[in-house]
């Protein structure tokens, strides 16, 4: 039996998982939740949208839907990268937080390409500006965004002939 092979792109579980562990690493020895890793995974290759450093990728229509299908592949990216010790979980009083694992420091000082160097450059600058907000302020800086992202939307409805 052949099943046909969908391509995989920079939004597979290796890729997600290579920008989790630039994140982890980047935040050692702090560990964020689900949420926040999903929403950074995001702001990550992002980054010129929210006043940082030029996009890691190219602007994509409608970009900011990317954030409604991430929450499955950030998960499955951390499992992949707890395989490899890469990223740890624990459970805390706060509920259940992801870091940076055993290999995270290794395997982050061993890449080498232009783009892992830049992804590796944005997760510091995305950590240094948001990894210490508390879930409240990061709610209310990602509500700002959001409310932007649905300007977007509305535009492009606008322009396909809808009411906005």
């Amino acid at each position: 039996m052949s099943q046909e092979r969908k391509p995989i792109t920079f939004n597979g579980p290796l890729e997600a998982g290579i920008r989790a562990v630039s994140i982890l690493g980047a935040a050692y020895p702090r560990t964020y939740d689900l949420q926040r890793l999903v929403a950074f995974d995001h702001l990550l290759v992002h980054t010129g949208d929210i006043d940082g450093p030029a996009n890691l990728h190219p602007p994509t229509p409608m970009h900011s839907a990317e954030l409604l299908v991430r929450r499955k592949l950030v998960e499955q990216s951390l499992m992949l990268m707890m395989t490899r010790d890469l990223v740890v979980r624990e459970i805390t009083l706060d509920g259940i937080k992801y870091g940076a694992g055993e290999n995270a420091a290794t395997f982050l000082t061993s890449v080498s390409s232009s783009y892992l160097q830049a992804l590796k450059d944005r997760a510091t600058w995305l950590v240094s500006a948001f990894g210490d907000l508390s879930d409240d302020a990061f709610k209310r800086v990602m509500r700002r965004f959001f409310d932007k992202w649905v300007e977007e939307f509305q535009q492009i409805e606008k322009s396909l002939g809808g009411e906005a």
